[in-house]
Protein backbone atom coordinates (compact mmCIF):
# COMPACT_ATOMS: atom_id res chain seq x y z
CA UNK A 1 0.00 0.00 0.00
CA UNK A 2 1.18 3.61 -0.68
CA UNK A 3 2.45 5.91 2.04
CA UNK A 4 0.24 7.98 4.59
CA UNK A 5 -0.48 11.28 2.94
CA UNK A 6 1.86 13.41 5.04
CA UNK A 7 -0.59 16.59 4.92
CA UNK A 8 -3.17 15.05 7.49
CA UNK A 9 -2.31 14.53 10.78
CA UNK A 10 -2.54 11.20 11.79
CA UNK A 11 -4.98 11.61 14.80
CA UNK A 12 -7.03 13.32 12.29
CA UNK A 13 -6.68 10.59 10.01
CA UNK A 14 -7.51 7.54 12.42
CA UNK A 15 -10.75 9.99 13.65
CA UNK A 16 -11.84 10.04 9.82
CA UNK A 17 -10.80 6.44 9.23
CA UNK A 18 -13.32 5.54 11.83
CA UNK A 19 -16.19 8.05 11.18
CA UNK A 20 -16.19 6.07 7.62
CA UNK A 21 -15.87 2.62 9.38
CA UNK A 22 -18.64 3.86 11.51
CA UNK A 23 -20.92 5.08 8.60
CA UNK A 24 -20.00 1.57 6.59
CA UNK A 25 -21.91 -0.57 9.22
CA UNK A 26 -24.46 1.84 9.49
CA UNK A 27 -25.08 1.11 5.71
CA UNK A 28 -24.34 -2.26 4.91
CA UNK A 29 -27.62 -3.05 6.51
CA UNK A 30 -29.40 -1.49 3.98
CA UNK A 31 -28.02 -3.08 1.14
CA UNK A 32 -27.23 -6.56 2.24
CA UNK A 33 -28.19 -9.44 0.61
CA UNK A 34 -28.15 -12.75 2.10
CA UNK A 35 -25.36 -11.61 4.88
CA UNK A 36 -23.56 -9.76 2.28
CA UNK A 37 -23.15 -6.26 1.80
CA UNK A 38 -20.71 -3.84 -0.90
CA UNK A 39 -20.19 0.17 0.39
CA UNK A 40 -18.61 2.28 -1.87
CA UNK A 41 -16.16 4.98 -0.96
CA UNK A 42 -14.66 7.72 -2.81
CA UNK A 43 -11.14 6.93 -3.79
CA UNK A 44 -9.70 9.42 -1.19
CA UNK A 45 -12.11 7.47 1.74
CA UNK A 46 -11.18 4.49 0.55
CA UNK A 47 -7.55 5.51 0.96
CA UNK A 48 -7.79 6.65 4.67
CA UNK A 49 -9.93 3.58 5.64
CA UNK A 50 -7.21 1.74 4.12
CA UNK A 51 -4.10 3.34 5.89
CA UNK A 52 -5.90 3.11 9.76
CA UNK A 53 -6.56 -0.24 9.08
CA UNK A 54 -3.38 -1.57 7.18
CA UNK A 55 -0.48 1.37 7.49
CA UNK A 56 -0.67 2.84 10.66
CA UNK A 57 -0.48 -0.16 13.08
CA UNK A 58 -3.76 1.28 14.94
CA UNK A 59 -4.70 -1.05 17.55
CA UNK A 60 -7.84 -3.17 16.78
CA UNK A 61 -9.53 -1.84 20.33
CA UNK A 62 -9.58 1.50 18.18
CA UNK A 63 -12.03 0.47 15.49
CA UNK A 64 -15.80 0.03 15.99
CA UNK A 65 -16.71 -3.00 18.20
CA UNK A 66 -18.75 -4.58 15.83
CA UNK A 67 -16.06 -4.90 13.14
CA UNK A 68 -14.65 -8.81 13.91
CA UNK A 69 -12.01 -9.15 11.26
CA UNK A 70 -10.80 -7.11 8.39
CA UNK A 71 -8.62 -7.59 5.50
CA UNK A 72 -7.91 -7.02 1.59
CA UNK A 73 -9.23 -9.14 -1.76
CA UNK A 74 -9.09 -8.04 -5.15
CA UNK A 75 -5.68 -7.75 -5.65
CA UNK A 76 -5.77 -5.32 -2.83
CA UNK A 77 -8.73 -3.12 -4.33
CA UNK A 78 -11.43 -4.10 -1.35
CA UNK A 79 -11.64 -3.85 2.06
CA UNK A 80 -12.98 -6.75 3.60
CA UNK A 81 -14.99 -6.53 6.79
CA UNK A 82 -16.70 -9.28 9.04
CA UNK A 83 -19.15 -8.47 11.55
CA UNK A 84 -21.52 -10.93 13.38
CA UNK A 85 -23.81 -10.27 10.80
CA UNK A 86 -22.70 -9.19 7.56
CA UNK A 87 -19.41 -9.74 5.09
CA UNK A 88 -19.28 -6.30 3.96
CA UNK A 89 -16.88 -5.49 0.73
CA UNK A 90 -15.68 -1.92 0.69
CA UNK A 91 -14.99 -0.96 -2.92
CA UNK A 92 -14.16 2.43 -4.30
CA UNK A 93 -16.27 3.63 -6.37
CA UNK A 94 -16.19 4.09 -10.33
CA UNK A 95 -16.64 7.54 -11.86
Amino acid sequence: MAELDPDIPENKHLKQAINHLERVLDYAPMVAEDGAATVHLTPEDWKVVADALFNMDTPDGAFPDAIEDYGLANQNRTITLTTADYDIEIEIVSS
